[in-house]
């Protein structure tokens, strides 16, 4: 998975390792590799959710500057 991952994606596979840690799926083995993968998805996650929300705030302010202008 590359940082071109989407959200959904990360999520989804974020959602299949806590599954099998709840589980206990997880050997000890494993337990450091998928620890850090979810690290790794986490941060694809938080990452895309700023992005999106700054986004949606400019966007916002776009309209709050055209409704102005309107006004005006």
């Amino acid at each position: 998975m590359s940082e071109k991952t989407n959200y959904a994606e990360a999520f989804e596979e974020l959602k299949k390792i806590v599954a099998s840690l709840e589980q206990g799926n997880v050997s000890v083995d494993e337990l450091s590799e998928k620890v850090e993968r979810a690290s790794l998805l986490i941060k694809i996650c938080k990452a895309k959710l700023s992005e999106t929300g700054e986004k949606v705030h400019q966007i916002l302010k776009e309209i709050d500057e055209s409704a102005v202008e309107q006004e005006a």
